[in-house]
């Protein structure tokens, strides 16, 4: 979708910065207006980060100290710290066009300087930066994507080489954003969940769900298995009757599930029922990859790598099974000595498996080098069985979940240094699905649900049963979602791709969060 408005050769129109006095006025290329002045094709990339930027900024226009509100328009429009740069030599009367020149990186801004005769005069310098406006109050609107991002980005101390526009440029790059900046976004994320309710709610199995998993590229769509081996597949954007598929009834739990990344028609399970399968939404099965044949025996987890063309799956009894997309067993191994709980592929390294278990061990191994239960790379022993271990969405964490009460962040990096504990009461019985923390897919944050707990040492008197959101690096609580009318034990908590709205599981209840004018539009 392009943004700004076009020249005479088809690239993004050069912006006329002097009619925007919030584009960094202390930035000055004496020769822009010149430039267009000859019509002469201001360079495309430029153009089209500063119309990219307009349109984000549209809604930017809002006061640091608030989310609503317009008496304080001026001194939200005031430019960026993060763009503190001048032109050393520059008439302090000139009435040259301002503009961004931190906007890229230096060697690109060296390249077009040189190209359009600028290589030789300008010279670049830093200003101090001034102390940040206090933190914004909660944002009572979806409208947080503009006003809070603003807020969040506000309030950082932002080195002078750094701004946004730089952020979003390498980011397009395929470069990682500076940790200033995604800390920023991550708060005014977290401001915005003040905002957050249910608005969508659906109770359709007779058996308490069990698994869910958000569809890869459609935001409002998941599916959801049950104990008694149905699955919903809804999408509660629109208001058609969700597909449900219908189930063995007892004994088919279904314990895993998730899309196929190579067909998003598709979905694979593992179940009580004795099988890991690949099945489509009209209830046809496509190809069964495991079968115990017993009752004796099920699947309690799976993972899929769409790169590598892998699934992977455990057993109750301590297996793992590797396999590829067309069914071929490529290794059946004892890893664990009791139930294999969760298995988890790295998301970037699809080698890098971790596995958990009953047996209070969590396992790392190495897919290329697997070659009996001896051959993992690293045993991270617990102090209760283990319910779940997951890569954080860069693959550089590993968190698990134990069936007592504490969370652990691992780093990838460095297995043999302790983990940093987070306690957290959220105990297993047997009719309970187990409660499992996951990752946020866009910020370093930990979601959990809550089983208060009595004798956990920190517990309070009639203390809540909320969904608890915890700071991956430092393991704070950083904020607690409830409903009074939604009270009951929340066992799973996944948000969607985006990062925007949350799926919960509550007993035969599915639950879907989001902010509150999202929800009244629904």
């Amino acid at each position: 979708m392009g943004v700004g408005p076009a020249c005479h050769e088809g690239h993004p129109e050069l912006p006329d910065f002097s009619r925007d006095p919030d584009w960094c006025p202390e930035h000055t290329w004496p020769q822009a207006r010149a430039l267009k002045a000859d019509n002469e094709c201001f360079p495309a990339q430029v153009a089209r980060t500063y119309w990219a930027c307009r349109s984000l900024r549209g809604g930017l226009a809002r006061s640091p100290q608030s989310c609503s509100g317009q008496d304080a328009e001026t001194e939200a429009r005031r430019p960026s710290a993060a763009c503190k740069r001048s032109v050393v030599g520059q008439d302090p009367d000139s009435k040259a066009v301002p503009f961004p020149c931190t906007a890229l990186p230096a060697n690109l801004r060296t390249a077009w300087d040189t190209r359009w005769g600028w290589g030789k005069k300008a010279t670049y310098s830093s200003s101090p930066l001034p102390a940040p406006p206090p933190p914004p109050e909660k944002c009572s609107s979806r409208r947080f994507d503009s006003g809070c991002l603003w807020a969040g980005l506000a309030s950082l101390q932002v080195p002078p080489s750094c701004s946004i526009v730089r952020a979003l440029h390498h980011h397009k790059l395929g470069n990682a954003v500076r940790p200033s900046l995604q800390q920023g976004l991550q708060q005014a994320f977290l401001h915005s969940l003040a905002s957050y309710r249910i608005f969508q709610k659906a109770a359709p199995f007779d058996r308490r769900a069990t698994s869910l998993a958000w569809h890869p590229t459609h935001p409002s769509t998941l599916a959801v298995g049950s104990k008694g081996g149905d699955i919903m597949l809804w999408n509660f954007g629109i208001k058609d009757k969700p597909t449900f598929i219908k189930g063995i009834g007892a004994g088919g739990s279904i314990t895993g599930l998730k899309f196929n990344p190579l067909d998003t028609n598709q979905f694979f399970t593992s179940s009580m029922e004795g099988t890991t399968r690949l099945q489509d939404f009209k209830g046809n099965t496509l190809r069964v990859f495991t079968s115990s044949g017993t009752c004796n025996f099920w699947f309690c987890s799976l993972d899929v790598s769409a790169r590598s063309r892998m699934v992977v799956t455990g057993d109750n009894v301590g297996h793992v099974i590797l396999l590829n997309m067309d069914g071929r067993e490529l290794w059946n191994l004892r890893m664990h000595k009791k139930k294999v709980t969760h298995v988890a592929l790295n998301p970037c390294c699809d080698w890098f498996l971790a596995t958990a278990s009953v047996d209070q061990t969590v396992k790392i191994w190495d897919l290329r080098q697997v070659r009996g239960k001896s051959s993992f790379l690293h045993s991270l022993p617990h102090s209760h069985p283990v319910n779940a271990a997951c890569f954080s969405p860069d693959g550089a964490q590993l968190l698990t979940t134990d069936q007592k009460s504490e969370l652990r962040v691992y780093s990838a990096s460095q297995w043999d240094c302790p983990p940093s504990l987070i306690p957290h009461p959220h105990r297993h019985f047997q009719h309970l699905t187990p409660i499992k923390a996951t990752w946020h897919p866009r910020y370093n944050l930990i979601v959990v649900g809550r089983y208060p707990d009595p004798n956990f040492k920190s517990c309070t008197p009639h203390e809540l049963r909320t969904i608890d959101v915890f700071d991956g690096h430092s393991g704070k609580m950083m904020y607690q979602l409830y409903d009074p009318e939604s009270s009951g034990i929340i066992s799973l908590n996944e948000f969607n791709p985006m990062g925007d709205t949350l799926a919960s599981v509550m007993g035969y209840h599915i639950l879907i969060w989001s902010q509150e004018e999202a929800g009244m539009r629904t």
